[in-house]
C-alpha cells in the first residue's frame, strides 16, 4: 500500500484509434458503440486465413508532421508523434518551456516498425543492399518511439521502452510512475502498435490467437460461447504524467485522474499445474492503491477472446470481486486488440469514463452465463465512476493490472 506516496496524475490525452482518430472522435464512436473493424484495406488478405483488422483511416502523416520525418519513420512512429502531439496540446503544455532533463518519454512496444521493415527488406531482395534506407537500423526497433518523441520534443529525462506484448502498455505506465515518484517532473508513456502489413500479418498468425471470421460485427466476441480469437488492431494512446499538485500549482486544464495501483505477475509453465498469476496482479494493484474490491465500480477487461483465457480472466474476477459483482466492459471489441496501444487506450477510456459518468459497451457480444460477469453490452450505462480497474495480459504469460481513481 503506497497511500503515503507520491500521487502521480494524468494531465493529457492523446489517441488515435481505428473508430477515431483523436481523443473526442474515438470517444464519441465508442459510447455509441460504432466499430472501426472491417476487411483489410492496405494490402490484399484474399490469400490469408485471417482478413478483418481495425485500421486507422484518414491519417496522413504528411498533414501533421514536418517532411524531414516521414521516410524515416513507420507509421506506428508517424501516429505516435501525433497522438503525443495531442497529448502535450490536451494538457497544456509546451515541452520547449520546461527543463529538458526534466522530462521523460516511456512506451511500450509489441512488434516494433514491421512496416518500414517489409520495405527495405523487399527492397534488398529486389534491388541490393544499396537500395536499402540507413533508416532501417532504428525505424524498425522497439524503443523507435520513445526515442523520436524525445528527440522532436527535446526531452532528455529518463527514458525507455517496454516489450512485454499486451500487458506493456500498463507496465509502461507503471514505470513512468516510478520515475514521477524519484522526481521527473513530467513523463509521456503509453504505446501505440501498428503492425498490419503482410510481414507482420504473419507474425500475429502464428500465435493462432486470431479470428477467421469474415463478418465483422462477430469475429471478436470475448466471454462469449462463440468466441474465436480476437482481431488485431492499429493505434493506443498516450499519457502525460506529471505529479498530482505539481499539476494543480500549474493550473493544468483538467485532470483526468491518478494512477492509483498497479500489479504485474508471471504466469507459470504451461502443464506446471500451478494457477494463472492474473487474480495476484489484481490484488496487488488493489493493494498498491489501498484499494478494496468494492471500490472499484468498472473493469476494463483484457478480453482475449479464447475460450481457455476468457475462463481465466472470468474467474480471477469472480474470485477477487464476486459473481457479477462489478460491472465489465471490452471497448477493444470496437477497435480489435492493439497489442501494446490496447491497455493505454483502456486507460483513456476509463477517465473519461469518469469524467462523463458512463461505462462503454462491448460490441456484438453475447455474454456466456458460464462465466458469472455482469458484461456491459449493446449500449453504454450511465453510472458514477470513481475508480476502475484495467487488465492486460501478454503473450508468453504477462499478467499486469492497473488502479485509476478520479481527484476531487
Amino acid at each position: 500500500m503506497n497511500t503515503g506516496a507520491v500521487e502521480v496524475a494524468v494531465t493529457g490525452l492523446g489517441v488515435v484509434a481505428p473508430n477515431g482518430l483523436g481523443t473526442d472522435a474515438y470517444w464519441a464512436a465508442t459510447r455509441k458503440g460504432t466499430s472501426g473493424i472491417a476487411r483489410i484495406s492496405r494490402f490484399d488478405p484474399s490469400r490469408y486465413p485471417v482478413q478483418l483488422a481495425g485500421e486507422i483511416e484518414g491519417f496522413d502523416a504528411k498533414g501533421h508532421l514536418p517532411g524531414r520525418l516521414l521516410p524515416q519513420t513507420d507509421r506506428m512512429t508517424q501516429l505516435a508523434l501525433v497522438a503525443a502531439d495531442w497529448a502535450f496540446e490536451d494538457a497544456a503544455v509546451r515541452p520547449g518551456d520546461l527543463p529538458e532533463f526534466e522530462m521523460g518519454v516511456i512506451t511500450a512496444s509489441s512488434s516494433g516498425g514491421f512496416e518500414f521493415g517489409q520495405r527495405e527488406l523487399q527492397a534488398l531482395w529486389s534491388r541490393g543492399s544499396r537500395y536499402v534506407s540507413a533508416y532501417q537500423s532504428f525505424a524498425w526497433f522497439y524503443a523507435v518511439n520513445s526515442g523520436q518523441i524525445s528527440i522532436r520534443n527535446g526531452m532528455r529525462g529518463p527514458s525507455g521502452v517496454v516489450v512485454s506484448d499486451q500487458a506493456g502498455g500498463l507496465d509502461a505506465v507503471a514505470q513512468a510512475r516510478r520515475q514521477i515518484r524519484k522526481g521527473t517532473r513530467l513523463v509521456m508513456s503509453g504505446a501505440v502498435d501498428a503492425s498490419i502489413c503482410p510481414w507482420g500479418w504473419v507474425a500475429q498468425m502464428a500465435s493462432n490467437r486470431l479470428s477467421t471470421s469474415r463478418d465483422p460485427e462477430r469475429a471478436y466476441l470475448p466471454f462469449d460461447d462463440a468466441a474465436g480469437g480476437h482481431v488485431p488492431g492499429e493505434g493506443g494512446a498516450l499519457l502525460v504524467l506529471e505529479e498530482l499538485e505539481q499539476a494543480r500549482a500549474r493550473g493544468a486544464r483538467q485532470i483526468y485522474g491518478v494512477i492509483a495501483g498497479y500489479g504485474s505477475t508471471l504466469d507459470p509453465r504451461p502443464g506446471s499445474g500451478r494457477p494463472a498469476g492474473l487474480r495476484k496482479a489484481i490484488e496487488l494493484a488493489l493493494a498498491d492503491a489501498g484499494a478494496a474490491p468494492e471500490e472499484i465500480d468498472v473493469v476494463f477487461a483484457d478480453a482475449a477472446a479464447v475460450p481457455e483465457l476468457d475462463r481465466i480472466e472470468a474467474e480471477a474476477l469472480t474470485q477477487v470481486f464476486g459473481a457479477r459483482a462489478v460491472p465489465v466492459t471490452a471497448p477493444k471489441t470496437m477497435t480489435g486488440r492493439l497489442y501494446s496501444g490496447a491497455a493505454p487506450l483502456d486507460l483513456a477510456a476509463a477517465f473519461l469514463a469518469m469524467r462523463d459518468g458512463v461505462v462503454p459497451p462491448s460490441v456484438g457480444v453475447s455474454p456466456s452465463p458460464d462465466h458469472d460477469l455482469d458484461l456491459v453490452v449493446h449500449q453504454e450505462r450511465a453510472m458514477t465512476v470513481r475508480s476502475a480497474l484495467v487488465i492486460a495480459r501478454g503473450h508468453g504469460g504477462f499478467n499486469s493490472a492497473v488502479v485509476v481513481r478520479a481527484v476531487g
